[in-house]
């Protein structure tokens, strides 16, 4: 596949991103963690999904218009996705109240703990080992840690779940991973584990599983 850019402008854009936004990462990252909070108390899904509809929405602003489009044009298509999925999870979250979340001790709280725990640490420990210097690596706010965390987090939806919020990081996951070859990310090999999550919850048998009788 022909990109538009080269790697080292992919990687600059990193850099320019990180340098323009600091302390913007760690204030991104204190929410997500919030988020992970939150998880454990009942009757917060709204303040869960109010954390994921923000963070789609700074990636579609402040990444993918701000910096991506200067040198690949479908970062406009990108960002008005972005943005479609943060008003999801608004709507459907934190004014509708429709995705409830609880911690569970299973495969798919299991599941949902790893991915969280790879996008906060594994992520970036992953790339500090494989040569990625600060400031040009992708950090927490950014699509593909962001989507991983996403996932992480909608594993622990309680059922029944709209799974139309499922699609947009779903499709992230397919575009995203193609970093991990064309673009030398491979810490977002970590967005094939995901996607497989997503689609799992996707599946309609899942809610009737776990739906009480």
């Amino acid at each position: 596949m022909s990109l538009p850019f080269t790697h080292e402008q992919f990687f600059e854009v990193f850099r320019r991103y990180n340098e323009a936004v600091w302390p913007a990462q760690v204030g991104l990252t204190l929410l997500a963690l919030a988020a992970v909070v939150l998880l454990f108390v009942p009757l917060r899904g709204r303040l869960v999904s109010a954390v994921l509809a923000l963070l789609w929405a700074w990636m579609a602003i402040a990444y993918h218009l701000a910096f991506f489009l200067a040198i690949n044009p479908a970062a406009a298509l990108f960002a008005a996705v972005s943005l479609a999925a943060a008003a999801d999870f608004a709507w459907t979250g934190a004014w509708r109240g429709r995705l409830q979340f609880a911690w569970r001790d299973s495969v798919r709280g299991t599941a949902g703990a790893g991915l969280i725990v790879y996008s906060l640490v594994g992520y970036p420990l992953l790339g500090a080992m494989l040569g990625q210097q600060y400031p040009a690596t992708p950090t927490f706010g950014l699509p593909c840690p962001t989507t991983l965390f996403t996932a992480g987090v909608l594993l622990f939806l309680k059922p029944r779940y709209p799974r139309h919020v499922l699609i947009v990081p779903l499709a992230w996951t397919l575009v995203g991973s193609q970093a991990a070859v064309l673009l030398g990310v491979p810490q977002d090999f970590g967005l094939i584990v995901a996607a497989l999550a997503l689609v799992w919850l996707a599946m309609p048998v899942l809610q009737r599983k776990e739906t009480p009788a």
